[in-house]
């Protein structure tokens, strides 16, 4: 087998022939003119002139290939109990007929379908059936409220929506239905609904608008998949969080495929058969790509869950599904890890479980503190695997390729640079920073397949957000370094690098001296203004079950230990605990609102917010 050096330098050496050798595993209807176009850099397009079809790769080309009777997805809803298991070939039927049902409502190639569905099987069939005509899916986390989903629904202009009556999560139900009536009212809409109706929340279904799911899928024919050009569009996703105009990331058909394909393979060693679980939801961009398209195209069995996996008084919920469903490997955030480990220290629900098909656990989305991922060695006793990415990439930026070869773990950073990516470190000034100087983290152009096409209708707004400040880079808006050997650390958003009295310092170096804190389950450093040193750090904690030190010892400890570990130019003196960090929907630590609230600023809890209430008690152990 080739190396990773090898492969990386023969990426290096010859681009273009390196992505049409990935680009051989998929089947097309058409091939490329050329490999790359870059007449529109530095949005550019990959395989032009190719046509093809996402649905066909990710469904009938397996069953056509004999392979019909493989489980495609494993439905395992801790809401309802219920589990489910659909084979390719059923899959490929339920698809066909729920493109017949969006196309006798009118959709055809390049309109557009929106979703705004919980995390059922339904949902994987909706998306899938877009792309099979062709159409242009975009998908809206459920349980955005009104306002949210109404401007995504303005800035995509769906033919179709496509919803269900309600979502389920632990000790509530949310009705769905009412929030999509006000947001196509607020928006306007024209559009039809597709609604599926569940038994725990029915839905009111107004006449010429609205149509049910079952009867309409009972009347549907069968449709065949439409070839598009490899640079059409496959979804729309809009980042989470976004204010104003949402931001609407473009995916290909294409280049993305052949990413879904090449990282499904040597980033996460799955082949045709093995169980994969992206712990996430398909309203991100994890569920894009790694419950749906990635699974899929490479032949694998995804798992869709639904339900919190963690929050709740199961701290076993992962072990139940990873050994009852078999799983090679799990693809979850640290958050969630550290969730388990604060009401389970001493993994007791694990040691209940049979999981030795458990090949792999992989992190991402957010940084992976070396305490988190040591304490899945010690407990878990598989590679821990922490790789980075982003929205606009799809895959990954830097990994560690265990389908290729494992690399050494280097604590507190996700490796080395995928092929693809050629990744500096820069100045605000553009100057190239050398190694383990704290910068800027940019790519070289073109980004790799899979990367966005740009930003529904606005790619002025691509250039001047992800391409203008240092001219023929892409600005991932995240700060690290590179050690020496190549490996990248990533110390938080541009944004969490703080300026104390001249100094730049990495709230995210803070943050992994605090969670190394044996009584610290999850915390957040932030930046507050400063009158006299500009910025100061502030530190939030949330302790592990059971600890009874004293809190006032614990704060005096976490400022101790920043001192020693990064110095008194640090200026940390400052830090409270809570019982939870505020968090957006998707996981990711509200940063910037810690930080409002820390320099005593009145925030109103944004919209994507999980629980409105942990702003109130930061607010208080602030006051205190």
């Amino acid at each position: 087998m080739s190396s990773y050096k090898e492969i990386y330098q023969a990426w290096n050496d010859n681009p273009e022939k390196f992505w049409d050798d990935a680009a051989s595993e998929i089947t097309w209807s058409q091939q490329w003119d050329t490999v790359l176009d870059n007449s529109r850099a530095p949005l550019s397009r990959w395989f032009p002139g190719a046509e093809c079809n996402t649905c066909y790769n990710a469904v009938d080309r397996h069953v056509e290939a004999g392979n019909g009777d493989r489980t495609a997805i494993i439905y395992d809803s801790a809401m309802t109990g219920a589990s489910r298991k659909i084979s390719y070939v059923e899959l490929q039927d339920q698809v066909s007929k729920c493109a017949s049902m969006l196309r006798s409502l009118g959709v055809d190639k390049g309109d557009r379908v929106l979703l705004y569905m919980p995390m059922i099987p339904e949902a994987v069939i909706a998306m899938l059936a877009s792309a099979r005509l062709g159409a242009v899916h975009a998908v809206v986390f459920g349980g955005f409220a009104a306002n949210e989903l109404a401007k995504r629904i303005s800035d995509a202009e769906p033919k179709v929506i496509v919803s269900a009556s309600c979502g389920l999560e632990p000790g509530r139900v949310i009705a769905y239905k009412p929030m999509l009536d006000e947001a196509m009212e607020i928006s306007g809409s024209a559009a039809k609904t597709i609604i599926v109706d569940r038994p725990e929340c029915d839905a009111a279904l107004f006449d010429g608008r609205d149509f049910d799911w079952c009867d309409m899928m009972a009347e549907a024919g069968h449709t065949e998949c439409v070839n598009v050009a490899a640079t059409d569009p496959l979804y729309i996703l809009y980042t989470s969080g976004t204010t104003g105009t949402p931001k609407g990331i473009v995916r290909d058909n294409g280049g993305h495929m052949v990413a879904m394909n090449w990282s499904m393979k040597n980033v996460y060693d799955m082949g045709p058969g093995d169980v994969y679980w992206a712990a996430s939801d398909i309203g991100w961009v994890v569920g894009h790509s790694y419950i749906v398209y990635a699974p899929l195209i490479r032949g694998c069995t995804t798992i869709m869950y639904e339900g919190k996996p963690v929050g709740t008084p199961d701290a076993g919920a992962f072990w139940r599904v990873i050994a009852e469903h078999k799983v090679n490997a799990l693809f979850v955030a640290p958050t969630a890890i550290r969730a388990i480990k604060r009401e389970d220290p001493s993994a007791e629900e694990l040691k209940k479980y049979d999981i030795s098909a458990f090949r792999t656990l992989f992190l991402a989305g957010e940084r992976a503190d070396p305490d988190t991922v040591k304490w899945c060695e010690q407990h878990v006793k598989v590679p821990v695997i922490d790789h980075w990415w982003q929205t606009e990439t799809a895959w990954s930026i830097c990994a560690n390729f265990v389908g290729i070869e494992t690399l050494p773990v280097k604590y507190g950073s996700p490796s080395v640079p995928s092929p693809g990516y050629d990744v500096r470190i820069f100045n605000d000034d553009g100057d190239e920073l050398g190694p383990n100087e704290l910068g800027n983290i940019v790519v070289k152009e073109p980004l790799p397949p899979g990367g966005m096409l740009g930003i529904w209708q606005d790619n002025d707004r691509a250039i001047s957000t992800y391409f203008s400040d240092y001219p023929g880079y892409y600005l991932t808006g995240d700060a690290g370094h590179k050690d020496e050997d190549g490996y990248l650390y990533i110390m938080g958003r541009t944004d969490d690098v703080i300026n104390v009295a001249g100094h730049r310092l990495s709230t995210g170096a803070m943050e992994e001296v605090l969670a190394n804190l044996p009584e610290v389950a999850e915390c957040a450093v932030v930046g507050v203004d400063d009158q006299l040193k500009g910025q100061i750090p502030y530190g939030f904690m949330v302790l592990k079950s059971g600890v009874d030190k004293n809190h006032q010892d614990i704060v005096s400890d976490a400022i101790a230990a920043v001192r020693a570990d990064i110095g008194a130019v640090a200026s940390f003196k400052n830090a409270v605990i809570v019982t939870r960090l505020p968090k957006t929907r998707s996981g990711k630590i509200l940063r910037r609102v810690m930080s409002g609230i820390a320099a005593g600023k009145d925030i109103t809890p944004p919209a994507t917010l999980d629980d409105p209430k942990i702003l109130d008690e930061i607010r208080n152990a602030l006051g205190s």
